[in-house]
């Protein structure tokens, strides 16, 4: 009966641990979205001059912003976004490797548990 629960308990840390692996690709997801959205604003960037104008829009308000400004929060936005995409997958991976180990368990308990 012990070994019942003790895999009802494994089963229910493997499920967990797949729901937050979910969580993380959906996470994981929307950073590479703004990584994206980013990367097009920076060539568009590109394509003009220090002399030209630029709009934040900050709710329903478009504001002046300086070229130099405007492109520098880009790329800064850009390097932290690139930190948390590789701070998501390092997470993801940990996930992967505890379910990999968990599954691992309930395979060799499962197989100490059939009769001979």
């Amino acid at each position: 009966m012990a070994e019942a629960q003790k895999l009802e308990s494994l089963s229910q840390k493997f499920a967990k641990h797949q729901e937050t692996i979910n969580e993380l690709i959906q996470s994981r997801s929307q950073l590479e979205t703004q990584f994206q959205e980013n990367k097009i604003v920076q060539d568009e960037f590109q394509s003009l001059n220090s002399e030209s104008k630029i709009y934040k829009l900050v709710g329903p308000i478009l504001l002046p912003q300086e070229f130099t400004e405007a492109d520098l929060n880009v790329k800064k936005r850009i390097e932290f976004i690139e930190g948390e995409i590789k701070r998501v997958e390092t997470k993801i991976e940990l996930e992967e490797k505890e379910m990999e180990s968990i599954r691992s368990e309930i395979v060799q308990l499962r197989t100490s548990s059939v009769p001979a």
